[in-house]
């Protein structure tokens, strides 16, 4: 019988990561984030295990985008009451919470569920570089 052999928790030790987010292209950066994140660089990878890893995002009100997707992209959130929906344009959402634009994006990529929130726990995005 073969049998699969699985790290042992030892071997996971946390890692902190810190990216750039000036001049990148934003799903570029948030496919590095979570992978990152998820802790795909490790030969210890297992998808059901958590990692550890801790990733810290600057600059993210330099984040770029191509096309015309600073006009046509538009961002959703509800109250959860009727008529509580709120649409913003990537603009909008750049000049009040520009840090938004990549949570939401990183999210949008890491596994739903509790393994899920655990990671994006773990995420940190801060406007400047101070």
């Amino acid at each position: 019988i073969m049998t699969t052999d699985f790290p042992k928790s030892e071997l996971h030790q946390p890692q902190y990561f810190l990216l750039d987010a000036e001049g990148k292209t934003l799903g570029r950066l948030a496919t590095e984030a979570s992978k990152l994140l998820r802790g795909k660089e490790s030969s210890y990878y297992t998808p059901g295990i958590d990692q550890g890893n801790f990733v810290m995002i600057i600059n993210a009100d330099k984040i770029y985008v191509s096309g015309k997707k600073k006009l046509k992209k538009l961002y959703y959130s509800t109250s959860q009451r009727p008529g509580g929906l709120k649409v913003q344009s990537f603009n909008d959402l750049k000049k009040k919470f520009p840090a938004r634009i990549i949570e939401k994006a990183i999210y949008g990529m890491l596994p739903k569920g509790v393994l899920g929130r655990k990671f994006y726990s773990r995420l940190y995005v801060y406007t400047s570089a101070n």
